[in-house]
């Protein structure tokens, strides 16, 4: 795996990542005033914090993904799952 190739795995890992993240441990505001914005918005999101745990836990998932892209446990080039030869 290339570099390009690699950021953009961990980008795409990333980014699903984090929607996977932002729901959890949010509050809902019950009723929406001109202070906490508009009704259904989180009342404290602590997104710096979400975004911290969405690296961390892409980091892991890009590692597993470029150990798995890298070896040859499961190839498309040799093995069971190569493409027939013509």
């Amino acid at each position: 795996m290339g570099w390009v190739s690699g950021t953009v795995v961990y980008f795409l890992i990333w980014w699903v990542v984090l929607f996977a993240v932002l729901p959890i441990g949010t509050q809902p505001v019950a009723e929406g005033d001109a202070e906490s914005g508009w009704r259904g918005a989180p009342q404290n999101p602590r997104l710096w914090r979400k975004v911290v745990i969405t690296t961390l836990v892409s980091t892991v998932f890009w590692l597993g993904a470029y150990v798995l892209i890298t070896s040859d446990w499961m190839s498309f080039r040799s093995g069971w799952l190569a493409m027939p030869e013509k």
